[in-house]
């Protein structure tokens, strides 16, 4: 049965709006945290089975001016999921922009092989459609880990699967370059992740924990457009956060 988008957008919105009374603000939301580290556990054997090598294998034959042309391609077509969720957001300046980079880039650029609109002042934006939510109102709901896909939350697995049905690689029909197409844009993501790999394991005490709190904190920053409103600290805990310690009153003295 075949969707059109401005559907699946109605009714998805219409399903996470009742999800969405069992959210919170919070967003260290993780009731599901058992299941959610054996997911992150068998992620990781995965990636240091397969993933991780084949990246290091990519990154050590493929050259970098090769590499940056497939990472360019691979953004050029994020950037029609990017404008359907600018027009969602009614951010339609900002619409025109990506518009007019996506024409640009897909022409002047070679099929987007080349980001050519950069340098001609239209940048880069993230927009999806977990972003769209959150835009409207709609809280995270509990954080989840995806099995391959990672972190995420019930808001941001909402997305993904409003996203798909925009997205050119996932709508094109032939299955065997579809499938194909996906591979390379995973394995090229998974290199370019290979130098913030370190700094994860140098810092991170708890490994789950500190991709937990990065994944959030990044998804709040999006959602604001970098300009998130204060957290409040009885959103993360039981019981509010006192400034000072409360004096008793016997030993309280006056100037």
């Amino acid at each position: 049965m075949q969707y059109s988008y401005p559907k699946l957008v109605m009714s998805l919105l219409a399903g996470t709006f009742l999800l969405s009374g069992c959210a919170t603000n919070g967003e260290r939301y993780d009731p599901l945290e058992p299941m959610n580290r054996g997911i992150y556990h068998f992620n990781d054997a995965v990636d240091k089975a397969v993933l991780k090598p084949v990246a290091h294998g990519y990154k050590a034959v493929v050259p970098d001016p090769v590499r940056t042309s497939v990472g360019n391609f691979f953004s050029n077509l994020d950037d029609v999921i990017v404008i359907a969720n600018d027009l969602l957001q009614f951010k339609f300046h900002q619409a025109a922009s990506d518009t007019t980079r996506l024409v640009f880039n897909s022409t002047f650029g070679v099929l987007g092989l080349f980001d050519v609109a950069t340098g001609w002042d239209l940048p880069k934006h993230d927009e999806d459609f977990g972003q769209t939510l959150g835009y409207w109102g709609i809280g995270n709901g509990p954080y989840l880990v995806l099995p391959i896909l990672g972190p995420s939350t019930l808001r941001d697995t909402i997305g993904r699967s409003a996203d798909s049905h925009v997205d050119p690689i996932w709508q094109h029909n032939d299955v065997p370059q579809r499938n194909s197409a996906a591979g390379i844009n995973l394995v090229d993501t998974r290199a370019r992740l290979l130098k913030v790999e370190k700094v994860v394991d140098d810092a991170a005490l708890d490994k789950y924990i500190f991709i937990r709190e990065g994944y959030l904190q990044k998804r709040r920053s999006l959602v604001y457009d970098g300009n998130p409103p204060r957290e409040k600290l009885e959103d993360y805990d039981d019981e509010p956060v006192k400034s000072e310690k409360a004096i008793p009153a016997d030993k309280a003295t006056t100037p």
